[in-house]
């Protein structure tokens, strides 16, 4: 199973960026998948998550309104657009996948991450 996250940089405060993570190697429509972030010197947290079908979302209360979750079941990706950026969101971002189809904000109950990507926003 590997998970590849892409789509990380350098942006200023109030712009924009789109994460994309390719998955290969697991049934992708059976998977929930999420997206988390972790800033230096803190846990890693929950940002979004998308369930198996029918792709009913959920959101940490810090980014719902300005992110969005999305998945292509055609192409095995799970893409993450972020909008109105905050210096505060400056964190690495791993996708993830939850093989028993529990909808979950505990990092602790998914199986696969992919290896991070960086994002960076300056005030």
């Amino acid at each position: 199973v590997q998970l590849q996250a892409s789509g990380g940089g350098l942006v200023q405060a109030g712009g924009s960026l789109r994460l994309s993570c390719v998955a290969s190697g697991i049934t992708f429509s059976s998977v929930v998948l999420a997206w988390f972030r972790q800033a230096p010197g803190k846990e890693r947290e929950f940002v979004a998550g998308i369930r198996r079908s029918g792709g009913a979302t959920y959101y940490a209360d810090s980014v719902k309104g300005r992110f969005t979750i999305s998945r292509d079941t055609t192409k095995s990706t799970v893409s993450l657009q972020m909008n109105s950026l905050k210096p505060e969101d400056t964190a690495v971002y791993y996708c993830a996948a939850n093989r028993r189809g529990v909808e979950t904000i505990d990092r602790n109950q998914y199986d696969y991450w992919g290896q991070g990507t960086l994002v960076t926003v300056s005030s």
